[in-house]
């Protein structure tokens, strides 16, 4: 059964396209209108909504409700205080990396977790013994995203608390008459908010939202123009950075924390008492510098790829549509051997350059280093120069600044 969300009835209004793709069964728009860059454009100058609600949304509320939590994620949640958030991963017991989500702590004793797949079942089992209530409330919130740089401007004329806010910090608030909670939180490497609305009240917020954006330039922005935005950000996305690792059919489709690039998480872990999923193996990979990736940026030399594209007779392709399919990193030597490959891959209209995420052998990890990058022109494998760079590969101070 095809589901939509609280938001749709009034955004499928405003998608002048009627083109879709399945999000956990919910519909979720492609893009609104013929160029999916004017969406992206709008998130860097000025602001972008996004329906994010199709997330799965678990409530954790009992006196044992952080103990779980601590002995799930990766991240220690004893160091996330009440209107703070977390963005986390989860293992299974090799140090693989399952699933990622943002965590919400609204009391000592009460927690919102969101996660972009089912996994009900399996913190349900962690919880066993504990004391705990763990509810999947999926269906009673919508949650809407609103990023860029004018978006405060926006939301500070529905809420004024918005302006005290910090990164990954959250409060409640009335929007529309409406009691919603309001982060700092997105997925666009942009300054940028989320709202988590009941469904019930979700068009309401939302009219309240579109009529604030007026004069800011405000649009509506879907799956395609995001890819861009948060390839530049480097923010993994499941089933293309990596596979949860109880579907992986092999090691070689699973990967660890620190090969995802995340590696920070686990700070304090090696002499840390905390005892969570995955926590001996990944002590283990430390101790050891037993990881077989590290994750990095990759930059291509445009005047290379100009290069190669003219001398075939063709204009230099600079379309912001990410590949659907990984491709190869080779080392800089003529007819060098494969040393890693990119998972995501687009043309950026902010840097101007094509980027991608991607995975190196450690040692070629270092920012600056070249590499040679697989691509066919006119039918024909060929590569084109590149080098590595750090993550993420735009970064505005305005994402994490201080109100």
């Amino acid at each position: 059964m095809i589901r939509t969300t609280p938001f749709h009835e009034r955004l499928s209004e405003l998608n002048t396209q009627g083109l879709y793709t399945h999000w956990q069964g919910f519909l979720s728009p492609l893009r609104y209108t013929h160029a999916p860059k004017h969406e992206y454009f709008a998130v860097r100058n000025s602001v972008g909504v996004f329906d994010t609600s199709p997330l799965f949304k678990y409530r954790l509320t009992g006196p044992d409700s952080s103990r779980l939590l601590e002995g799930a994620l990766t991240r220690d949640i004893r160091r996330c205080a009440p209107g703070q958030a977390q963005y986390t991963l989860w293992c299974d017991d090799g140090g693989f990396v399952m699933e990622d989500g943002v965590v919400f702590r609204h009391g000592e004793e009460e927690f919102l977790l969101t996660a972009a797949r089912p996994n009900l079942a399996w913190f349900a089992d962690l919880a066993q013994g504990l004391a705990v209530d763990l509810e999947d409330v999926s269906d009673d919130f919508g949650v809407l995203a609103v990023q860029g740089p004018r978006s405060r401007q926006v939301l500070e004329a529905l809420a004024p608390e918005v302006g005290a806010l910090g990164y990954f910090e959250h409060t409640s608030a009335k929007v529309a008459s409406s009691a919603v909670t309001l982060s700092r939180t997105g997925y666009t490497g942009d300054v940028g908010y989320e709202l988590t609305v009941p469904a019930a009240d979700a068009l309401d917020v939302l009219d309240a939202v579109l009529e604030a954006g007026q004069g800011h330039g405000l649009r509506p922005f879907g799956e395609e123009a995001l890819m861009v935005l948060r390839i530049e950000a480097g923010l993994p996305l499941i089933d293309v950075e990596w596979t949860n690792s109880r579907l992986a059919w092999s090691d070689a489709e699973r990967v660890t924390p620190t090969e995802l690039g995340m590696g920070w998480m686990l700070r304090g872990v090696p002499e840390g008492d905390r005892a969570f999923v995955g926590r001996d193996a990944l002590r283990r990979e430390a101790e050891q510098r037993s990881s077989r990736w590290t994750t990095v940026g990759i930059v291509v030399d445009w005047q290379h790829w100009d290069r190669l594209h003219r001398e075939a007779g063709l204009l230099p392709a600079k379309e912001a549509h990410p590949l659907p399919y990984e491709s190869a990193l080779y080392d800089a030597a003529a007819g060098g051997t494969q040393v890693g490959y990119m998972t995501s891959f687009t043309y950026s209209p902010v840097l101007q350059r094509h980027i991608g995420l991607a995975r190196v052998r450690p040692d070629l990890a270092q920012a600056g280093t070249e590499l040679h990058v697989e691509t066919v022109v006119n039918h024909t494998n060929t590569t084109v120069r590149a080098h590595t760079a750090r993550l993420p590969l735009f970064n505005p101070p305005r994402k994490t600044a201080r109100p």
